[in-house]
């Protein structure tokens, strides 16, 4: 058994029709016959039933046709590999990342990774984590920089350090100048602008408080949570290491003393498919596993 002989046998199964098979492997059916005997001669078992119209798999081709995906996804990732072995870490790095990761990636990750690795040039895409996670699965991108808290299902994963969401404000929204941090109680009342994907976090981190939050805005990015606290709208509650992506120039924040207000940006990978090395190197660079 080969890989050629599994590729041949991958495609009678797919197809169900050993002639549809012939046509998609661009050769004559009865090589593709002649093949298929002597795979099942050589394991000992029959692999296929002859139907009228289709062929089916008996439990052992079953078997071969999982085993057989697997090791040709196994043989195409290794010569991939090599490849970028002997090419070097040169080339594009797809990254597919959401806005607020944005600083802590450009001053911890990124200028590191660049300085290293001069070769390797990026393209980014930027959308919610969902938006990053379906690329993913598309492999449009290779790595996604999302925040938590995410789904983990067939996804590698490696975190950066925890950190905490601020309440934004400006100075006349500010109830007490002298404080640098705030209890989540003092947010009782106030008219909150929050992230979408955060609602469910920040509305049960209140009620754990006794209190509904006043939620005056939702959106999806955390660019126009901080965008609206800085005309004066209200207080925008958003991870620390946004507070720099947008005009903060009448802001003032204070950090949220909460254990559950707590969130962390995290490098993303799909567990079944390849991973280049650039990619793999890019990954290293975040420093909680």
């Amino acid at each position: 058994m080969d890989i050629r002989q599994l590729k041949y046998f991958l495609a009678i199964a797919e197809e169900g029709q050993i002639t549809s098979a012939a046509k998609k492997l661009q050769m004559a059916q009865p090589p593709l016959s002649q093949q298929l005997k002597l795979l099942e001669e050589e394991l000992g078992v029959k692999l296929v039933e002859r139907g009228p119209r289709r062929i089916q798999l008996t439990e052992a081709g079953v078997i071969l046709q999982n085993r057989a995906k697997q090791i040709l996804e196994l043989s195409d990732s290794t010569t991939r590999e090599i490849k970028d072995l002997v090419k070097g870490l040169k080339g594009t790095l797809s990254i597919g990342t959401v806005s607020s990761s944005g600083a802590t990636l450009l001053k911890d990750r990124l200028s590191e990774f660049h300085r290293n690795y001069t070769g390797v040039k990026f393209e980014i895409h930027e959308g919610n984590t969902f938006m990053i996670i379906d690329l993913l699965s598309k492999g449009i991108v290779e790595v996604g920089i999302v925040r938590t808290p995410f789904n983990l299902s067939n996804l590698g994963c490696k975190y950066a350090e925890p950190e905490p969401m601020i309440a934004a404000m400006t100075r006349e929204h500010d109830w007490n100048p002298c404080k640098s941090t705030i209890d989540v109680s003092e947010l009782k009342d106030r008219p909150l602008i929050i992230y979408r994907r955060f609602e469910p976090l920040i509305r049960e981190t209140c009620l754990n408080h006794g209190f509904e939050p006043n939620i005056f805005c939702k959106n999806d990015d955390a660019r126009t949570t901080l965008l609206w606290a800085n005309a004066g709208l209200g207080i925008g509650i958003a991870p620390k290491s946004a507070f720099d992506l947008a005009n903060t120039d009448n802001l003032v924040y204070k950090e949220i003393q909460s254990e559950n207000l707590r969130t962390q940006i995290a490098a993303i990978w799909m567990k079944d498919k390849y991973l280049s090395s650039m990619a793999a190197k890019f990954i290293e660079s975040f420093n909680r596993g």
